[in-house]
């Protein structure tokens, strides 16, 4: 982590440990290991007091709570997102990669995009790759209004799609359909069809018509093609490339 910005004003602020094993960065350190291993759910003051071999009580000098814990454990993996040197003439694939590779990021780690959704991450890390996102719509000539406003959505989209793909692959390590058969990906597109397939076509016409269609592609795909939409959008909206800069 990184310490040249200043501290939010309702985060804990640092303090020198108690004991030279126990600090902000080790806590943090051990909730990773325990998000890796449970998603958000496992991870708690007292779960991860445990990996420290050490009491509940000693963990709230260095973080207030749970949230806070949750908020520094999202900076932290946003920090492994690789941001690009921006490109006038290369705006619209660098926010297509960089987008791409925020998603990827925060799927190696399990379920902690749903800290994202809510609320507005503030870590210095997130703050990073906002300012280069902001940076690269301004780049492309995007006005700045709706600068402000595509951050919002797209930060959404990204984190949405990651937590679908977080819970849809929870469901694919242990599902069970009706007859107790574990039901993986293919298995459930296919029962998707035939669900699909069995509507009434005189009461849902355009689902039948759009049923070869309808389960297709992968998630990655499906993200691409959400992504291409976006920057499509926002490339309608440009008026023509600005330099850096307020």
């Amino acid at each position: 982590m990184e310490h040249d910005l200043p501290e939010p004003p309702w985060r804990t602020p640092r303090k020198q440990p108690a004991r030279r094993s126990l600090s902000r960065e080790a806590i943090v350190e051990a909730a990773m290991g325990v998000l890796r291993k449970e998603g958000i759910d496992g991870v708690s003051m007292r779960r991860v007091a445990t990996e420290l071999s050490t009491g509940a009580a000693s963990l709230y000098a260095h973080v207030a709570n749970k949230d806070e814990l949750v908020e520094l454990l999202f900076d932290e993996v946003v920090a492994e997102i690789p941001l690009p040197e921006p490109d006038p003439a290369r705006w619209r694939e660098q926010l297509t990669q960089l987008w791409v590779d925020s998603r990827a990021a925060l799927m190696r780690y399990r379920d902690i995009a749903r800290a994202a959704l809510g609320s507005v991450p503030l870590g210095p890390n997130a703050l990073r790759v906002t300012e280069t996102t902001m940076q690269l719509l301004r780049l492309g000539g995007v006005p700045d209004q709706a600068i402000a406003w595509a951050t919002d959505v797209v930060g959404l989209y990204v984190s949405a799609s990651a937590v679908e793909g977080a819970m849809r692959a929870q469901r694919e390590e242990g599902r069970l359909d009706a007859r107790g058969r574990y039901i993986q990906g293919e298995d459930q597109a296919r029962q998707l069809q035939e669900y699909f397939a069995a509507l009434p076509a005189d009461r849902f016409p355009t689902f039948v018509a759009l049923l070869p269609h309808l389960t297709t592609g992968t998630d990655d795909e499906r993200f691409r093609f959400g992504l291409d939409l976006l920057v499509g959008g926002l490339t309608g909206l440009a008026t023509g490339p600005r330099a850096a800069g307020p």
